[in-house]
């Protein structure tokens, strides 16, 4: 019997990919990939957070999707569970966009978001 496939926090666009690719690459040569996580701040109130890393921390998510790395602070995981992470580039900016099925608003600007914790019972089998 084949092992069960571990359920990944979050999943990577191939734009998403390939802009992690490009920063591990160009970054730091101990660069393995970013950790993603979340923060209190802006007018809603919770910020995302992205930091090139060398290496997992404890308990870290780790994510490996389309030949890059995401680790996934600990404290971060019930709120970012089954987001989807993009890469965009507009007329006006270029970054990256999360499609958060946990986001229950954004501000204006779309620098922060109100977060609630995922609903587990959705992830169940």
């Amino acid at each position: 019997m084949a092992p069960a496939a571990k359920f990944k926090v979050m999943t990577l666009t191939d734009a998403a990919a390939n802009r992690v690719k490009e920063l591990v690459e160009n970054g730091d040569k101990n660069a393995a990939g970013l950790r993603v996580g979340i923060k209190k701040g802006g007018c809603a109130g919770m910020e995302y957070t992205m930091d090139m890393v060398d290496g997992a921390q404890a308990w870290d998510d780790v994510i490996e999707d389309k030949g890059v790395k995401l680790f996934v602070d600990p404290s971060a995981v019930l709120f970012l569970l089954g987001t989807e992470m993009d890469f965009e580039v507009t007329k006006f900016r270029s970054g990256f966009v999360f499609k958060n099925p946990n986001e229950v608003s954004a501000c204006g600007c779309g620098e922060s978001v109100s977060l609630q914790e995922a609903d587990l019972s959705a992830f169940a089998r």
